[in-house]
């Protein structure tokens, strides 16, 4: 089993363990997409903590990526329900399933199709 298909299978775990319903098709074309930002600790997870990576994550990931021009308000609200979704104690708030969690709430599972 190859590097990327570990880590696929490390968030599908990880979603089942949080209770996330996020597919195991859409998590590994999330984590595809990704490239090798999932192999560096730091770029792995999302802070939720750190205003400047929320913001990198409204800008290049729904804005850019998935193609949103809602306002910021409820770019915003989206982002912070995903915190809390994936837990406020949690440390490993994995990247792709935050995308993947974001992806699903805006309805955009086709820009991975």
């Amino acid at each position: 089993m190859g590097k990327r298909e570990e880590k696929i299978e490390q968030y599908t775990a990880e979603a089942k363990k949080l209770g996330l319903k996020l597919s195991a098709d859409l998590i590994s074309k999330v984590t595809v997409g990704l490239g090798p930002s999932i192999y560096k600790k730091d770029s792995e997870t999302v802070s939720c903590t750190q205003a400047s990576e929320l913001a990198t994550v409204k800008k290049n990931y729904l804005q850019k990526k998935l193609g949103l021009d809602a306002d910021d308000a409820k770019l915003d609200a989206a982002i912070k329900a995903v915190c809390e979704a994936m837990g406020s104690s949690n440390r490993n708030k994995y990247r792709a399933l935050f995308y993947a969690l974001l992806c699903k709430e805006f309805g955009k599972e086709s820009v991975y199709a």
